[in-house]
């Protein structure tokens, strides 16, 4: 995939989503045991700063799981996703609890400012060229975004096949701590709060194969959650975690 290239850009996500009925059950198995952290995340952090959003725009919202998972547990009144994919898109309108899902061109937001309480870009803005550029515009369109990254500037994620695989996936950024928060304050926003995953045990285990790989990935995530509880800078540097922010625009006056 060329990151130059926005047609082949389009191709390779509308491949993304299109698989023969067995591979679709087991990504969409994938993408659902992923939007469960995903969903925890947009909530605490919502919470924690007393928003209680009734719009909400997913940016980049896939085949809709992060959106199906807040719609289960009643967050918000109208769910709306942008995409895209136009595979991922027939699929997310097929889910229940989302009120609209709109194919765009990965850059402008077809709304109007502020015209949602909270924008997602939940592993989003590591796929993109101008991850500054995309945050702004939909920081635009909503009073508030939350933004999950996963922080592949390790040594874990440095491995040729890490490396490799993060290609396949489509990332064009590798961040860190650091570079994600330079992209909050570049889109002209503050980070109000925000939060680590070293990811669950679900997560780790998913792709292990037979009772001695399930063993493995659950020692791995043992040691992860371990190391990154009593050291989180150290096991930033080691592996990849999840890192999630609730940005706002800056106080007035500030």
């Amino acid at each position: 995939m060329s990151a130059e290239d926005p047609r082949a850009l389009r191709r390779f996500y509308e491949d993304a989503y299109s698989h023969s009925a067995e591979e679709a059950a087991f990504y969409s198995r994938w993408r659902a045991l992923g939007a469960v952290g995903k969903a925890d995340h947009v909530v605490c952090l919502c919470a924690r700063a007393g928003l209680r959003p009734q719009t909400v725009l997913d940016v980049g919202c896939g085949d809709g799981a992060l959106l199906g998972e807040l719609a289960g547990r009643g967050f918000g009144e109208s769910l709306s996703g942008l995409e895209i994919s136009e595979a991922a898109v027939a699929i997310a309108r097929g889910r229940p609890g989302i009120d609209r899902v709109e194919r765009f061109d990965g850059a402008h937001v077809p709304a109007g400012d502020d015209e949602y309480e909270l924008g997602v870009l939940s592993h989003v803005l590591e796929h993109v060229r101008d991850p500054r550029g995309l945050l702004r515009e939909v920081a635009r369109a909503c009073r508030a975004v939350v933004v999950e990254v996963p922080l592949e500037a390790n040594l874990s994620a440095a491995r040729a096949a890490k490396r490799e695989g993060a290609r396949e996936v489509g990332h064009l950024q590798r961040l860190d701590r650091s570079a994600a928060r330079s992209i909050v304050t570049g889109a002209g926003l503050r980070v109000a709060d925000e939060l680590e995953d070293p990811l669950p045990l679900g997560v780790q285990r998913f792709f292990a194969r037979g009772p001695a790989g399930r063993v493995v990935a659950s020692g791995k995530w043992a040691v992860r959650t371990g190391l990154h509880r009593l050291a989180p800078g150290q096991a930033r540097r080691l592996f990849t975690v999840h890192y999630a922010a609730l940005c706002l625009p800056p106080p007035r006056g500030g």
